[in-house]
């Protein structure tokens, strides 16, 4: 290897040389495999064991559990700013261990029902709210503005590496020994967090400045955003994307089940493949010094022409390679929108600003998620992911809008 190709992977992992940042990544690692295993056995429940391949139940869940990012944006952001990040985070993990025990519990026993998913589903979303925003928020508390965004890049390569290992590891499980057991795993997944939390060295932490509890609150975070048109944009494309076309585990369980008739592995193994892409995107995004709004147009572009892609694939393995091509896409765009949001934006607004962020990336869902449900049972899955391609094409255009009238002032 080349010492320019030695430099350039040092680089894109250079926030490894962090200590306490290496011990987060690697409990950040085995929690994201538990929580893409959980996403594939509680998608199989839904639409295999507890209905009969009703896509419009599994939107129902993925409402129920995004919901809560907007109805607690008011408390989840200020928390992030107000209160010790580590402290806070012992709380959230540890509530969302307890509500997927129980749902393993209820399951293994075989007396789990639709409606307990949906119960559970909301609760694990409330926590999930309070949770995000401080969790991605303490990124920059373990590595400082210098490698933020290497970090942000990392944090999402750990995600979708998990997102091709979880998967396919859920999938065989399911078959194996059934859904239940797969919860389980991710509820000790959390533990395993809790005691990365208490290993980290307190003293090499940096404390941000923290809000005073006259300063606006939320509002602060909104009027920020508004004096800030690149930011508004940004929102505006993460808002039509994550609503109408980050629905995967519609479109590939549909199009797995209805289309290609595959059972639980190959369904794992369809979202194991389009990780492959979003672990491409990742690496891409951390090797990068920093992320652009040109990077935001290219993403979403690519993915509303994925999204066609796979909807007009006449077997598996085209299917498969649309998928990767969509993950590359979904990974850059998710990724240089979070990683130019947090560069940005004052730390001590950074909390509030991400909570918005993320009510509008996941927030949407609730509106999107059944939406395309409903489509995938009337019209069927292709269709559903026409709907996706349109919100990546709408959101391209709506950067091109963007780029225009900056041209215009210049």
């Amino acid at each position: 290897m080349s010492s320019a190709a030695l430099r350039g992977l040092k680089g894109t992992f250079r926030s490894l040389a962090n200590a306490n940042y290496r011990i987060w990544a690697g409990g950040a690692l085995v929690s994201n495999i538990g929580t893409w295993m959980q996403r594939i056995a509680q998608d199989w429940l839904v639409l295999t064991e507890l209905t009969h391949n009703n896509a419009s139940a599994v939107g129902i869940v993925m409402s129920l559990q995004f919901v809560p990012q907007l109805l607690l944006l008011p408390w989840s952001g200020w928390a992030a700013d107000r209160f010790d990040r580590r402290m806070f985070l012992f709380f959230t993990q540890g509530a969302l261990g307890l509500i997927t025990l129980i749902q393993g519990v209820l399951v293994i026993a075989g007396v789990a029902q639709l409606w307990h998913v949906y119960v559970l589903a909301f609760l694990f979303g409330c926590a999930a709210a309070l949770d995000l925003p401080a969790r991605q928020a303490y990124v920059s508390d373990l590595v400082g503005e210098a490698d933020l965004a290497n970090a942000v890049g990392l944090n999402s390569t750990s995600f979708n590496a998990a997102r091709m290992i979880g998967p396919a590891v859920a999938g065989g499980m399911v078959a194996a020994a059934g859904t239940g057991w797969v919860f389980i795993i991710n509820a000790v997944s959390f533990v395993v967090v809790i005691g990365v939390l208490y290993m980290l060295r307190r003293a090499d932490i940096r404390v941000p400045k923290r809000p005073a509890r006259s300063n606006g609150g939320l509002k602060e975070g909104f009027r920020y955003i508004f004096k800030r048109t690149d930011l508004t944009v940004l929102l505006v494309m993460t808002f039509l994307i994550c609503t109408f076309g980050l629905n995967f585990p519609i479109f590939i369980s549909t199009m797995s089940v209805k289309e290609f008739h595959a059972g639980a592995g190959q369904y794992g193994v369809s979202t194991s493949i389009m990780a492959v892409g979003t672990l491409i995107g990742a690496l891409m995004a951390a090797s990068r010094r920093q992320p652009a709004m040109r990077h935001l147009l290219v993403g979403a572009g690519v993915f509303g022409i994925g999204c066609i892609l796979a909807a007009l694939s006449p077997d598996y393995l085209l299917f498969g390679a649309a998928l990767i091509l969509i993950g590359v896409s979904a990974q850059t765009f998710n990724t240089s929108a979070n990683g130019l949001l947090q560069l940005t934006t004052a730390p001590e607004v950074r909390g509030r600003v991400l909570a918005i962020y993320l009510a509008v990336a996941l927030g949407g869902t609730p509106l999107g998620a059944p939406l395309v449900g409903w489509v995938a049972d009337v019209l069927g899955p292709r269709w559903a992911l026409g709907v996706g391609a349109a919100s990546g094409i709408g959101a391209a255009v709506t950067a091109l809008l963007y780029f225009a009238k900056v041209r215009s002032k210049t």
